[in-house]
């Protein structure tokens, strides 16, 4: 098996390139998954009687949509999903990335405290949040939508501004922020389970690589699943038949703890979380490999730009 070397540190542009490449690969793969977890998530017990598209289980949930919209339902909004996921992934490594080499450099240390990544982590997961929720809030809506009700990326974008204003694609804002500490959770804890394994002389192997972001996320999901959900239902636009039966409405950012609070009654962390955590451990597997291209890129765009000066 080819053992991933620990490679020299990346700039903060470079980590960020690496990220949203590794983030894109790895949703490209999952992406089926992601799209049953969305749907799982907008679901509760509730509405098993009155709703046709009902999922028991993730695969039930593949069976039905299989059978009613084919292969494609089982992509849809995936246009918008990658460029959520890029941008996302984008801002969030560049602005870890950039805040923690200025912070090891004023300290003058290499090595951070668990505390040290989690407030940076939160740090740069907020600065992401608030630039790139907008696609996130789009992205749901186009999952969740049925058939008849479903539109581009760019008329989705229009419906919400539309009913809400401009406000509307930053809806869930609030729990998305509180949500910053799970990417704090994920990156700190893989970053300081690598230290661990580097200083016991571990080779960080693919399959290690693996299980490491697999585990962080892990104890991200388990501690802020309830948020998770939340943020989700809040950007969820209820079908027009759900709607006229029982009146839902779509609830307000003040309204998160109370969605919390039902969600933990009404869902399972089961299905729906093991479906993120094996998209971290696959953006984490993806991005030890694309840090080392992205390395070997930008050294050849520095020696071109060097030459050309000359």
């Amino acid at each position: 098996m080819a053992k991933v070397t620990q490679p020299p540190p990346l700039s903060p542009l470079g980590n960020a390139v690496a990220g949203s490449l590794g983030a894109i690969f790895a949703l490209s793969i999952t992406y089926p998954l992601d799209i049953i977890k969305t749907r799982l998530q907008v679901q509760s017990k509730d509405s098993k009687d009155i709703c046709d598209d009902y999922y028991e289980s993730t695969i039930d949930a593949i069976r039905k949509m299989l059978k009613a919209e084919g292969i494609l339902g089982l992509y849809t909004g995936l246009p918008s999903g990658l460029i959520g996921v890029a941008s996302t992934n984008f801002t969030y490594f560049y602005w870890y990335s950039f805040i923690r080499t200025r912070y090891q450099q004023a300290r003058s240390t290499s090595s951070l405290s668990t505390a040290e990544e989690l407030i940076l982590g939160a740090l740069a997961g907020a600065l992401a949040q608030i630039f790139t929720i907008p696609v996130s809030v789009v992205t749901t809506r186009q999952q969740t939508s049925s058939i008849t009700e479903r539109k581009s990326l760019i008329n989705t974008a229009k419906e919400i501004t539309h009913e809400d204003g401009i406000t509307g694609l930053w809806k869930g804002l609030g729990p998305s922020l509180v949500l910053c500490i799970n990417p704090a959770i994920t990156y700190g804890a893989f970053e300081r389970f690598k230290d661990i394994m580097l200083k016991r002389n571990f080779n960080l192997t693919p399959g290690l690589i693996f299980c490491l972001g697999a585990l962080s996320k892990t104890i991200a999901t388990v501690v802020t699943y309830p948020y998770i959900m939340a943020k989700v239902r809040l950007q969820w636009k209820p079908p027009k038949k759900k709607v006229a039966v029982d009146g839902v409405e779509d609830e307000g950012d003040k309204q998160a703890f109370d969605v919390d609070s039902q969600n933990r009654k009404a869902n399972s962390v089961k299905n729906k979380g093991a479906i993120a955590v094996l998209s971290q451990a696959i953006l984490f597997y993806a991005k030890e490999y694309i840090t080392q291209y992205t390395i070997i890129l930008f050294v050849l765009i520095g020696r071109l730009s060097n030459r050309k000066l000359k």
